[in-house]
């Protein structure tokens, strides 16, 4: 049986809405991308081992850059556009040893896509300027670099 999920329902309690902190490079030459996700309450996560191409996307569309938009996020928005729907929030968890994003589309009906790169739901959620939600069991107090 298919669990159905409503697009409006409540946050889940064992995911916490944060935030974009930090976008960079693991190292010199901006082939590996990190991010550094925190939430309200100071707990955070670091998110590496993506694309530095998805970083450089992410750093131009926080500062509303959006001229040099990939061609697969072009797609998605046409694709929403035809469809009367729009991206309004994704979830980050550990599916194995990596991440993976569920992605909410709602307008002329809900739609769930799941099991997704976590950097590219990072990079369309900075673009749409939507909620980012990520399993609590992730978010540490500090951590180190």
């Amino acid at each position: 049986m298919a669990l159905t999920m409503k697009i409006d329902q409540a946050q889940e309690v064992d995911y916490e809405s944060v935030k974009i902190d930090y976008v960079g490079f693991v190292d010199p030459y901006a082939v590996e991308g990190i991010l550094i996700l925190k939430a309200d309450n100071g707990h955070e996560f670091h998110m590496r081992a993506f694309s530095g191409e998805v970083a450089k996307h992410i750093t131009s569309f926080m500062e509303d850059i959006k001229d040099s938009v990939p061609t697969i996020y072009k797609m998605l928005e046409e694709i929403c556009e035809q469809n009367e729907i729009m991206l309004v929030k994704v979830k980050v968890y550990e599916s194995g040893q990596v991440l993976r994003a569920n992605l909410y589309f709602t307008g002329k009906k809900d739609l769930v896509l799941r099991n997704y790169r976590a950097s590219d739901a990072m990079a369309l959620a900075t673009y749409y300027n939507i909620p980012i939600l990520v399993r609590k069991n992730l978010l540490k107090e500090k951590m180190e670099v």
